[in-house]
């Protein structure tokens, strides 16, 4: 199916930042629009709102002036929900409350043509839900922008029961045209993204009930080795802790209390003090003028060694051994079970048990695990766990290789799988799921979660860098520990590592 073309009307219903943003999208692609809001003023307010926005871009020399005026100049304020009679596709933006979205589209379809398509930019209801108030139901699509919309990339487009093969079809490549990234998904709660990522969010804030680490040293570890853009506390903060707990309440709820969405009690008490992170000046982390910034906890310098055995193959820390003798160690290879030997301390990366656990499963009592980087050249830090067997001087030893490599480190207390693995595990588990629920295929799960959250990696992709039976043997070993349902491994995963098969083709 083509995409509308651009002479097509598309009308608005819902002038704030979200409707504000898509109509600017649209008007931009070259579409006259049509922005509606039922509260006077609104539509004004949030045309002027596209102006200023356009403004900036000449200003900053993306658009010239005549660019952004033309564009502003295809934006209609309708002072009457009847004036979107004439649009092909018609957009609505507001309130996130399933019965006046369908006192919404019970009038507009009476009011627009049979073949005008009609669209939800919802990020929790479902479409089916939605369609349901339509004499055809077969016209309802989801079209999920990001805020903010003339910003983010990535356009969700979701399917309900009812919604017919073209009509979907038709808003992916009016996304495209419009310079998006559209993914297709059923409707399902949180879609892709919301639904992907939840364990982000749920597992850093575990390790803190857990006692892990600080909150700032787990944002740090998420940043400086997994690459994300932010950690799971300065995130959640920015987002707005009101805002991230009631999706995921709404998630769980949605599932059926699937414990894998479970949400969390140190999230719960933010709210109920009122603690809603940056717009309130209080979450995880005080925003008050005079409040200063908490620093991740990182060991003190301890010296390098300056020998050590590479025991077989470290898998996706093999990069390890190079940077190692770059630093001017002396390196052996030996075989072995995929550990180094620093002469005094055994370094394992994390396989989702305790340090403790797998120094005594292996008879080693000087046993540091290490935790996941995702590029060993980029990573600036580092987290570690020692067995509770390990002395000290031990634990000294394995600090001073990490430091001796360029990294800061952070030592943990003794968790099963750490931040970034045991993070990265559980995304990849989710997204694994989506896919063999039939949600979304995995190249659009994994384009979703680039391009609407900023992952450095999708979760599918990284999970076969570090490799399917690697990922599967964390989540074993997380399922075993904590004997909860939580952190049941993917069927799909399964079936994947005993097939050798391998989510992209």
């Amino acid at each position: 199916m083509a995409a509308l073309s651009s002479s097509a009307i598309i009308g608005i219903v819902g002038a704030g930042a979200m409707g504000a943003g898509i109509a600017q999208v649209a008007a931009q692609a070259g579409h006259p629009v049509l922005l509606f809001d039922a509260f006077d003023g609104a539509g004004a307010k949030g045309k002027a709102g596209i102006v200023a926005a356009l403004a900036k871009l000449a200003a900053k020399g993306k658009l010239t002036s005549e660019a952004a005026e033309t564009i502003a100049g295809r934006i209609s304020v309708c002072a009457d929900l009847s004036d979107l009679a004439p649009a092909a596709l018609v957009i609505e933006a507001i309130v996130e409350k399933l019965e006046i979205k369908h006192d919404l589209f019970r009038r507009l379809q009476t009011i627009v043509g049979p073949d005008c398509i009609l669209s939800s930019n919802t990020s929790s209801l479902s479409l089916t839900a939605l369609g349901a108030a339509l004499d055809n139901p077969g016209r309802m699509v989801g079209m999920h922008f990001f805020n903010p919309a003339p910003v983010m990339a990535l356009v969700e487009v979701v399917k309900g029961l009812a919604t017919l093969d073209a009509v979907a079809q038709t808003i992916v490549e009016t996304a495209r045209a419009w310079g998006k990234a559209p993914v297709l998904c059923k409707s399902t709660p949180g879609f892709i993204v919301n639904r992907v990522a939840r364990p982000f969010y749920a597992e850093g804030m575990r390790l803190a009930q857990e006692g892990a680490a600080d909150m700032a040293t787990i944002d740090a570890v998420l940043r400086d080795a997994g690459q994300f853009r932010m950690g799971p506390f300065e995130l959640t903060d920015m987002i707005g802790h009101d805002v991230n707990f009631a999706v995921t309440r709404s998630v769980h709820a949605a599932t059926f209390n699937d414990p894998r969405f479970l949400p969390s009690l140190l999230q719960q008490d933010l709210i109920e003090a009122g603690w809603l992170g940056r717009k309130s000046g209080r979450g995880f982390y005080d925003y008050a003028d005079t409040a200063a910034k908490p620093e991740p906890i990182e060991a003190a310098p301890r010296p390098a060694p300056k020998a050590l055995d590479v025991l077989g193959d470290l898998g996706p820390a093999s990069a390890l051994a190079d940077l190692a003798a770059k630093a001017g160690m002396v390196l052996a290879r030996l075989g072995g079970p995929g550990m180094i030997d620093l002469h005094g301390v055994t370094l394992a990366l994390t396989d989702g048990r305790s340090a403790s656990e797998m120094a005594s499963a292996c008879g080693i009592g000087n046993l540091v695990v290490f935790d996941l980087a995702l590029d060993w050249c980029a990573a600036k830090r580092i987290a570690i766990a020692a067995a509770g067997q390990c002395s000290a001087d031990a634990l000294d030893r394995a600090i001073g290789f990490f430091q001796a490599l360029g990294l800061a480190v952070s030592v943990f207390a003794d968790v099963p799988g750490l931040a970034v693995m045991r993070t990265v595990a559980m995304l990849a588990n989710e997204a694994a799921d989506t896919v063999y629920l039939g949600v979304a295929s995995a190249a659009d799960v994994d384009l979703a979660m680039t391009k609407g959250v900023n992952y450095p990696l999708g979760p599918l992709a990284w999970a076969e860098r570090i490799g399917l039976c690697r990922i599967l043997t964390v989540l074993d070993n997380l399922a075993r520990t904590y004997g909860e349902d939580r952190y049941r491994a993917s069927a799909h995963l399964r079936r994947l590592v005993f097939a050798k098969g391998r989510f992209h083709d």
